[in-house]
């Protein structure tokens, strides 16, 4: 992990998306700290795109339909509920800098949300940076029950039918690997990475 202190207040565009291009994403102590560091893993998270695992019970609630799902109907609703405070997390690495880039990067289209609705009301999504044909999984949160993860296997999905080949997730935890989630050596990353770097999946 490389953790280089930045002047916080802005991240540009384009130093983002070479970030990313380069295999380093940026994070915050907290929401209140105002600067950001940049972190490369030795170990990267990724979820096969052909070898996503759907419990059961999930698989049961997706095709109970309860929810809408839809792309990017409200970006800003989702970055702003993924940085909420809850009673598993007291803290986000979302800070003020972090939330205006990857705004801007939405308007650019190269960030998207996946946001499960209910009865008029956002309660579950993820969003993450799109790039070549990779996808870089930023944060998800869940209002309800299964929300994110239905929101998940819809993200998959999508990134299949439009050519993706990377799905990186960061970091893996258990949550993840109960869909596949696998860690990565960073040398073997990067080069999965250059891959799908070449050529242009549309999100």
């Amino acid at each position: 992990m490389t953790r280089p202190y930045a002047p916080g207040y802005r991240i540009p565009p384009d130093l983002l998306l070479k970030a990313y291009a380069s295999g380093v994403f940026p994070m915050a102590e907290s929401a209140d700290d105002p600067e950001v560091f940049w972190v490369r893993p030795e170990n990267r998270g990724v979820i096969p795109l052909n070898a996503l695992h759907v419990p059961k019970s999930l698989a049961k609630t997706i095709r109970q339909g309860r929810f809408e799902i839809c792309l990017d109907h409200d970006f800003a609703a989702v970055i702003d509920a993924c940085a909420e405070e809850r009673a598993e997390r007291e803290s986000t690495w979302i800070n003020a800098p972090i939330r205006e880039a990857y705004i801007g990067l939405h308007m650019r289209g190269n960030c998207h949300s996946v946001e499960a609705w209910r009865d008029g009301k956002l309660v579950g999504g993820l969003y993450g940076v799109s790039l070549g044909r990779a996808f870089f999984g930023e944060s998800m949160f869940s209002r309800e029950r299964d929300t994110s993860k239905v929101c998940l296997v819809r993200l998959v999905a999508h990134l299949n039918e439009r050519g993706f080949v990377l799905l990186d997730t960061q970091f893996t935890t258990d949550h993840l690997k109960r869909f596949g989630a696998v860690d990565v050596p960073r040398r073997k990353y990067e080069k999965m990475l250059e891959a799908a770097l070449q050529g242009e999946a549309e999100f």
